[in-house]
This record gives structure tokens, sequence and C-alpha cells, in this order.
């Protein structure tokens, strides 16, 4: 038994790794489009015994403490091989499908498929791709983003300490 009293599916148990709560030090934000920014974020992976991980990741400015990016979602794995997706949902309007690879300290994915609000903010976003890398009590997250305007180029780069 585990997180929320929860026996942790077999499904999932090559990703426990990810498992708990992760407090970011002060990330870093670009694109050629925009100002650098700084920002702090918070993750949380769980699981409630079902053959998925549940995620939310919540930043907010360092100086500020004004709120920021939301991301809610879960992480799903193909059985029997390495291949997991991460199903999100973001506060900006857009719903993502990525997918690709882990092993026992690294996930890999890209967006397969994004939806966006028709009244969403141009230019618009077509692909995403992220990388998390776990070295002991510490998780990097980078990722990149191609918009319509813009080629894949880094975005964001954080890394989290485990509460």
């Amino acid at each position: 038994m585990s997180q929320l009293g929860k026996r942790m599916h077999e499904l999932i148990k090559p990703l426990s790794w990810l498992l708990g709560k992760w407090r970011g030090e002060v990330g870093k934000g670009k694109y050629p489009t925009i100002t650098d920014f700084n920002y702090v974020e918070e993750l949380e992976f769980i699981h409630v015994g079902q053959p998925n991980i549940q995620f939310s990741a919540y930043s907010w400015h360092p100086e500020t403490n004004k709120p920021m990016h939301r991301e809610v979602g879960f992480i799903r794995r193909k059985p029997d091989c390495d291949q997991i997706a991460f199903i999100i949902a973001q506060n900006l309007g857009i719903c993502e499908i990525e997918e690709g690879t882990f092993t026992e300290s690294e996930i890999k994915v890209e967006s397969r498929s994004l939806g966006r609000l028709t009244f969403g903010s141009d230019p618009a976003t077509k692909k995403v791709t992220r990388h998390f890398k776990r070295d002991g009590d510490t998780l990097e997250q980078i990722l990149y983003m191609e918009t319509v305007n813009t080629p894949m180029t880094e975005h964001l780069r954080i890394t989290y300490k485990k509460v």
C-alpha cells in the first residue's frame, strides 16, 4: 500500500521513480518571440491503484508569486514495453497527447495530438517534446516547442528537488 492507501498497479511499477512531489528551483523560460523569464514550479505524480499515474504541474512567478502555467493529466503505459503516453490539459486552452519511451530514470515524449481553443492566442503550437531525467533526489525537465512561426526550440528548463 502507498499513495492514497491504494496498492500500486503492476503496470506502473517501472515508473515508480517518478512518484511524489517535486519542487523546482528557479526555472528558465525562453523563446525567440518572447522575453526570457523565470518561474518556479511544483510537480506531483500520484497513483490511485489504477494502471496510470495522475500528475499536476503548477508554476508561479518567483518574485510576485503570481500564478502562471497549469497542467493536469495522466501518464499511461503500454503493457509489456517501454512506451508511455502523457494526456495533458493546460489552462491556456491546449490539450495534448504526447507519446514516447521511458527507462529507470528518463522519459522522452513528443506530441502526437494537439488540440486548441478556437479563440486561443496565436501563434499556434505545432509540436512539443519533453525530456525528464532523474538523478537521485533531483529531476530535470526540458521542454522544446515548435509553433507555426518558429521551428523546434528549447522553451523551458527546470530542475526539481524531491519534497
